[in-house]
């Protein structure tokens, strides 16, 4: 686990240094490799994963259970900051995004790579169930009502429940998802050079997303510590007992149960950098909270895999 954390580390870093050393080009360039992933190396990723793994109860659980565990965060992220804000006087776009990125976690773009170099290539449709059939659709359909409950009035855009529906139904990875599905339903023997191709632009995923991440960091204003202390709690300790302990109420075992607690461990999405430009939260606060629960992930992760490794 340490050896895979530093190689990703390293990863992190030359996305850092490309970063400053090309002014101005880092956010073309994660942009560019963000579309790319997402468009195509991720869709022919869930095709491949579908297509060879074997589609059980897991398919159901492990995402109820992460539904399950965003909303426990949500929850709790209410009860820390709504008293909390009054006497730290906290605007809505600080607490809006703070009750937001405590729940939502990079469970993609962090959580694959972690899976799979602890549990190998067939564990990925973990983190796949986790992010596409939990993660992204409660986002869509409450966190940005969250987000545009705590909206400055002026500015804001609302999404509505239309919105957020074509949204996820629009989204490339999960239709990568069905094909497979389907195409190992009806039973259809996929040539030899199509599967291999499929998997070779899968296979880009893992370090694309994780030089993608060095890209986003940026300098953080420690000014948002003490204000974002909770909801790193929150994210990092609280997420991830709650995520085992649901899964297992749930009757989730084995690796599936292992891969709900290290992904309710995983550190702020990134994508929560973009509800709060969206919705006038407080972007710098994002930020914040990205990269220092990125940064302390580094040292939660192992405890957390360590911990889980006998059950």
């Amino acid at each position: 686990m340490h050896l895979t954390l530093l190689s990703f580390g390293l990863i992190i870093l030359a996305g850092i240094v490309f970063r400053r050393l090309n002014a101005g080009a880092g956010d073309m360039v994660r942009n560019s490799i963000n579309l790319c992933v997402f468009n195509v190396f991720m869709p022919a990723l869930c095709l491949t994963v579908f297509y060879t793994a074997k589609v059980d109860a897991e398919a159901v659980l492990v995402p109820l259970s992460a539904a399950l565990t965003i909303c426990a965060s949500l929850a709790a992220a209410f009860l820390v900051y709504l008293p909390l804000s009054k006497r730290m006087g906290l605007g809505g776009g600080e607490t809006g995004i703070l009750i937001i990125t405590a729940a939502f976690g990079n469970v993609t773009f962090l959580g694959l790579p972690i899976i799979t170099e602890l549990y190998g290539v067939g564990a990925a449709k973990y983190p796949i169930y986790y992010d596409l059939l939990a993660t992204t659709p409660v986002l869509w359909l409450v966190g940005v009502q969250i987000a545009g409950r705590f909206a400055p009035r002026t500015g804001s855009t609302a999404i509505t429940l239309g919105d957020s529906l074509k949204m996820i139904a629009l989204l490339p990875p999960l239709w990568g998802c069905l094909a497979g599905a389907a195409l190992q339903g009806v039973a259809v023997a996929m040539p030899e050079f199509v599967l291999k191709a499929l998997m070779m632009l899968g296979g880009l995923v893992t370090p694309l997303m994780i030089f993608s991440i060095g890209l986003a960091i940026t300098v953080p204003n420690v000014k948002y510590a003490a204000i974002a202390a909770p909801a790193a709690l929150i994210k990092l300790v609280f997420s991830p007992l709650a995520g085992f302990a649901i899964a297992r109420l749930l009757g989730v075992e084995g690796i599936a149960l292992k891969s709900c607690a290290i992904e309710g461990a995983m550190p702020a999405m990134v994508v929560t950098l973009l509800i709060a430009d969206k919705f006038n939260l407080n972007a710098p606060l994002a930020a914040f909270m990205i990269v220092a629960t990125t940064a302390l992930s580094f040292a939660v992760l192992p405890i957390a895999a360590s911990i889980i490794s006998g059950v």
